[in-house]
């Protein structure tokens, strides 16, 4: 069976490579995010892995990591930066588009979250298709607060829009155990601290002393989920920004 040829024009002018546009337009696929100093990356096989796993996944095939680090290195040369924050991008037909901005790490000061009744779909994978988690973060922000806070209707807590979060009651560490994505750097921390993953919910909140959250940019204390106030634990995160600081560096 052949596939028919796609026209692509924006703005009345074609595109150069219709079909490569289209892949990127279908709003299919999955990706990774990274911070890279000095041409390296935390965790960059654990990036790598994520790639692989959700394109066998997703398009039946697998990804090689060593194509990606190709890729990843020669788009960090053409924008002449040993410094900044990438995204690798797979698209139907595991076509792979890697983007190069300028480095953005995590602030560290205490961030405010504001709880919504919203799951990802498939939250296991890293997807394309964010519209959900940017709507009800842009409506968090607009309320106030740093972000959003992603629970079910029951009020089970799983993830933020664009973290992760782990909560301190004093004796533990606490991942929430609801569907949601594993993420690089909460995987990098749970190798290296003492946690677990169980079930929480808006009415746990009271029980616990700190929380904090997590992502590619790095990590940060939460001070606030909805009226819910938490005390900054220094003692806690010294260990937590210790263990992160621990990682070996990956050469891209």
């Amino acid at each position: 069976m052949t596939t028919a040829p796609v026209h692509v024009e924006t703005d009345g002018v074609p595109a150069p490579d219709p079909e490569a546009l289209a892949a990127l337009m279908s709003g299919y696929g999955h990706f990774t995010a990274a911070q890279v100093r000095d041409g390296r990356v935390r965790g960059l096989g654990l990036h790598l892995d994520r790639l692989d796993r959700a394109t066998r996944e997703l398009f039946g095939r697998p990804l090689d990591g060593g194509h990606v680090r190709t890729l990843l290195a020669g788009a960090l040369r053409t924008a002449g930066r040993r410094d900044a924050a990438v995204r690798v991008h797979v698209h139907e037909g595991a076509r792979v588009t890697v983007t190069v901005r300028a480095p953005a790490p995590m602030p560290r000061t205490p961030q405010s979250l504001m709880a919504v009744d919203y799951l990802r779909p498939a939250a296991h994978i890293k997807h394309l298709g964010g519209f959900g988690q940017r709507f009800h973060g842009d409506a968090a922000r607009r309320a106030g607060f740093d972000e959003a806070l992603l629970t079910g209707p029951d009020g089970e807590i799983a993830e933020g829009a664009v973290t992760n979060i782990a909560f301190w009651d004093g004796a533990a560490l606490v991942w929430p155990s609801a569907p949601s994505l594993t993420g690089i750097t909460m995987a990098l921390l749970e190798a290296r601290l003492d946690s677990l993953r169980r079930r929480v919910t808006r009415a746990d909140l009271p029980e616990f002393r700190a929380a904090f959250v997590t992502n590619s940019r790095g990590i940060a204390p939460v001070e606030r989920i909805d009226a819910v106030r938490f005390e900054v634990d220094e003692e806690l995160m010294e260990r937590v920004y210790a263990a992160y600081g621990s990682v070996p560096w990956e050469t891209v």
